[in-house]
């Protein structure tokens, strides 16, 4: 005789192991409580994560890699405030 294994056992194991993972499991990602203008301030912490985010965006994460982003943008194009100033005279092409 075959012996088989109760319907409502493997209804169990499945939704086992479905279930939400574990907070240690989820917690292998480093939380991003970096702000923009504190990354902005600090440009060789930046550098740093640049490159972090260049090859391994999956472990850092969208959001923090988003804020790296940003703050290369704030550090690249300034505060906004200075106003642009065109050159007296036009150049000569």
């Amino acid at each position: 005789m075959k012996k088989s294994i109760p319907l409502p056992f493997l209804l169990a194991a499945t939704l086992m192991a479905c279930g939400k993972p574990d907070p240690a499991e989820t917690s292998s990602k480093p939380a991003p409580t970096e702000t923009v203008e504190a990354l902005a301030a600090n440009p060789a912490r930046l550098k740093e994560l640049r490159e972090q985010c260049k090859t391994d965006r999956a472990k850092l994460g969208d959001e923090f890699c988003n804020r790296v982003a940003e703050a290369t943008n704030r550090r690249f194009f300034g505060d906004g405030k200075t106003p642009y100033t065109p050159p007296k005279e036009q150049p000569k092409f």
